[in-house]
């Protein structure tokens, strides 16, 4: 095996395993946010929004690398994609609904910090949020697979 067979085995792996951690997370979010304002759920809510953020970095770069690093069938490929499109326009999706719940939750954590109380009040729809994320991140993965079958797909 060559290193560079090595790396993009070693790369699509780590994108594989993100889109696993990912799922988890975001689906524990869901429900910890769901469980509000139990402090116990807060606290969920917070250690499943960090691993969700994990996920985010690590699909993203192994994505970025995989598409457009020469680690696979190169830009051209994926920017003929329907395909590929449609992936690119649901992961814009899911950062854009992100925003709202990513800024809420950095809040909690500094009020957190400073021993203040946390107004769980929008948790409800936070976790809507996070269960259309869930979603968008599961269909995210059948225009995956329709990219990896080719353009006749």
């Amino acid at each position: 095996m060559t290193t560079l067979s090595l790396i993009r085995w070693l790369v699509a792996a780590i994108h594989l395993l993100a889109l696993g951690l990912g799922l988890g997370a975001i689906w524990s979010r869901r429900r910890a946010l769901k469980g509000l304002p139990d402090p116990k759920n807060l606290q969920r809510a917070i250690y499943a929004d960090t691993l969700w953020g994990i996920a985010a970095l690590l699909w993203i770069t192994t994505g970025l690398a995989r598409a457009f690093a020469g680690l696979e069938k190169g830009s051209a490929y994926y920017l003929a994609s329907n395909a590929f499109i449609l992936k690119m326009v649901l992961l814009g999706l899911v950062l854009l609904l992100e925003v709202w719940p990513m800024v809420t939750l950095i809040r909690w954590r500094i009020q957190i910090s400073r021993g203040e109380a946390i107004d769980t009040q929008n948790a409800k729809r936070l976790s809507l949020i996070s269960a259309v994320q869930t979603t968008l991140v599961v269909t995210m993965v059948f225009a995956a697979t329709a990219v990896a079958r080719g353009p006749a797909f």
